[in-house]
């Protein structure tokens, strides 16, 4: 069998890299396709020796050729912190609509398989507790998250009608919070506030009452999801997240706990539009993918804040 190829949009990003590294591992030649506007060359620096892995800068959002065979697309190209998404709205609303057009058009050029990350942001502010995937969602589309929220959405839409109109085999995967290694300290994401602001014997900051839930997903697991969903007979949407909720306070307990000393916590006021509750049903990719998540919360932090220790 001749060795099979990903091409993996937002390939230096946090979870795309994550991605790179399995594909790399089990065998596979790897081509990372990203703008590094939120992504970055350090998440793929140990890859650039690699002969199986090609890197290339080049926004999705615009047309490109890429000679050879493509069995896999995976797209993961878009910013995904809502400091970003705020920050660079139109680009993200064109890399959702546009960029998945051009990685669709890729993969139905070359008979590829097409993966979209989606987004448990397409619940929006859900009234359903957990969400399933049959959920339409309670989503503001004028709202100042709607442009991320949004172009998920969209981009699940037009998924779906390639795989009506070409008969494409396409996969969605709907992700929830996700931590690890990679993240960036200053994305904005409750993870790596706490990390940054416990090393730095700062104060945490909670949003709100800190009684809001999320429910947070280790990126290994969350790979293991993903991997398992695209070489399954399923479209999906598939919920790949992990069903143990926290509050925003209890997370914060947990990590003063894995660093071992108190802190101070301030409170401010809540983003609008800021979910109350966020926890996936997963009973779909538990049956169907005979997947859930193994590494509990604790051990997740530990992993995550040594890594941010170590000078990341």
């Amino acid at each position: 069998m001749p060795q099979k190829t990903v091409l993996i949009t937002g390939g230096a990003g946090f979870i795309g890299s994550h991605l790179c590294d399995w594909f790399i591992n089990h065998g596979f030649k790897v081509i990372a396709l990203d703008n590094l506007v939120t992504g970055s060359k350090d998440n793929i620096a140990h890859l650039a020796g690699n002969k199986g892995f090609k890197f290339i800068k080049h926004d999705i959002s615009k047309p490109i050729r890429i000679p050879g065979r493509i069995d896999y697309v995976l797209n993961f190209a878009s910013p995904a912190s809502p400091i970003d998404y705020l920050n660079l709205s139109i680009q993200t609303m064109k890399v959702g609509a546009l960029g998945t057009h051009n990685a669709l058009g890729i993969a139905k050029a070359k008979g590829a398989v097409f993966f979209q990350a989606s987004t448990s942001e397409v619940y929006g502010d859900p009234l359903e507790h957990p969400q399933k995937e049959t959920y339409w969602g309670n989503v503001n589309p004028i709202g100042p998250r709607g442009v991320y929220d949004e172009a998920k959405r969209f981009a699940e839409a037009l998924i779906l009608a390639y795989k009506k109109v070409h008969r494409m085999d396409v996969k969605i995967v709907r992700i929830f919070n996700t931590y690890g290694p990679r993240m960036r300290l200053k994305d904005g994401r409750v993870v790596p506030n706490f990390i940054d602001q416990v090393l730095h014997g700062k104060p945490l900051t909670i949003y709100g009452d800190g009684k809001q839930t999320r429910s947070f997903c280790y990126v290994d697991d969350l790979v293991d999801g993903i991997t398992k969903l695209l070489f399954s007979k399923m479209t999906g949407p598939v919920n790949i997240g992990n069903p143990r909720e926290f509050t925003i306070r209890e997370f914060a307990d947990l990590v003063m706990k894995v660093h071992g000393k108190k802190a101070k916590i301030i409170y401010e006021p809540l983003p609008k539009d800021d979910p109350k509750q966020r926890r996936p049903d997963i009973t779909l990719a538990r049956k169907e993918l005979k997947w859930e998540p193994k590494i509990n919360l604790e051990e997740g932090i530990k992993r995550t804040m040594g890594w941010f220790s170590n000078g990341h």
